[in-house]
C-alpha cells in the first residue's frame, strides 16, 4: 500500500492511499477516529485504509511529507561506501546522527526555498526508514518488525553553515530546504529493501547513484543502536544516509539554484521530485 498526506482541492489536510492516478481521500472517513497518518500507524490501523475514501485526481491534491509532524527526524550521515570514500573519511563504527525538524521538509512537488545567507545549496538523495511500532533497546534481529514501511528524501544541506562548527544542524535545519515523499510504501510491498536502487538526477541528469546495499551500517544495526538511546515511536523518520556524487565534492561543484529541478526515485518506492526558489 502506498499512504499519503495531503491537501485536498478545497484546502483540507487529509490522508489516505494511492490508487493509480487518484488518492483514496480516508482522512474524510476517518478523520474523527484519526487525525492523520501519525494516529493511523501508532494504532496499527494501517490494514483499514485500503479502499476507504473518495477517489481524488492525484494531480489535484499537493502533497505534503507522508507523515507531517512526526516526532522525531533522526539522519544517519556518512553511511553510504561511495560517500564516505569521496570524504576521505574512515568507515564509520557507530551511526553518526543528527536531527531535522518537520519545518525543514516539504512534500513532494513543492519547491525547496535556498536560503538568502547561503548559496551553498546541496543535494542529498536519501531512503527513509518509517517507524511503525514503538521500541526501546530494539535487537537488530526485530528491528524490520518495529518498520512501517519507507520513503524517499533529498536531504537537502547548506554545507558552509553545515561546517561552521563541528555540529551538523545548522547546515541540514533551515526551512523546506529538504523533502521528503511522494509516499511512504509500506514494509510488506517490499521483501528485500536492500536489493533496490537510489538515483538522484538534476535537471534530469544521474548526479547519484547506488544499491541499498553499499550502507555502512545496516538498517537493523541504525534501529538497534538509536532505541538504545531513545524509544522510537510510530511515525519517527530515519534518513539512512547518501550515496557518493553529492554537489559538495563533484568537480566543479554542483549547488542547487532557483530554476532548478531535482528528483530522487527508488525502486520499489516512487520518485519525489520538487522545484528550487530563493528565499
Amino acid at each position: 500500500m502506498r499512504l499519503v498526506s495531503f491537501i485536498t482541492p478545497s484546502g483540507t489536510a487529509s490522508y489516505g492511499t494511492v490508487a493509480g492516478s487518484d488518492v483514496l481521500d480516508a482522512g474524510a472517513v476517518l478523520g474523527a477516529q484519526y487525525a492523520d497518518l501519525r494516529q493511523v500507524i501508532a494504532a496499527d490501523a494501517v490494514p483499514g485504509l485500503a479502499g476507504v475514501g473518495t477517489a481524488l485526481p492525484l494531480a489535484d491534491v499537493t502533497l505534503l511529507p507522508p507523515v507531517p509532524t512526526p516526532e522525531k527526524i533522526l539522519c544517519v550521515g556518512l553511511n553510504y561506501l561511495s560517500h564516505i570514500a569521496e570524504t576521505g573519511r574512515d568507515r564509520p563504527r557507530h551511526p553518526s546522527i543528527f536531527t531535522r525538524y518537520p519545518s525543514s521538509l516539504v512534500g513532494h512537488g513543492t519547491p525547496l526555498v535556498r536560503p538568502k545567507v547561503s548559496k551553498d545549496f546541496d543535494y542529498e538523495g536519501e531512503l527513509a526508514v518509517i517507524i511503525g511500532k514503538a521500541g526501546r533497546h530494539i535487537p537488530a534481529e526485530a528491528a524490520f518488525d518495529h518498520v512501517a514501511g519507507y520513503t524517499c528524501v533529498n536531504e537537502g544541506s547548506i554545507r558552509d553553515y553545515q561546517i561552521h562548527t563541528t555540529q551538523f544542524w545548522p547546515g541540514k535545519s533551515f526551512e523546506a530546504s529538504g523533502s521528503i515523499g511522494p509516499w511512504i510504501v509500506t514494509a510488506d510491498e517490499l521483501e528485500d529493501i536492500t536489493a533496490q536502487t537510489l538515483t538522484t538526477r538534476v535537471d534530469g541528469v544521474v548526479v547519484q547513484q547506488a544499491g541499498l546495499d553499499d550502507l555502512a551500517i545496516s538498517i537493523p544495526e541504525m534501529i538497534a543502536y538509536i532505541s538504545s538511546v531513545l524509544t522510537l515511536q510510530p511515525g519517527d523518520v530515519i534518513a539512512t544516509g547518501t550515496p557518493g556524487g553529492v554537489g559538495k565534492f563533484r568537480k566543479p561543484q554542483l549547488y542547487l539554484a532557483p530554476g532548478m529541478q531535482v528528483e530522487v526515485e527508488i525502486t520499489g518506492i516512487g520518485t519525489l521530485g520538487n522545484g528550487v526558489v530563493d528565499e
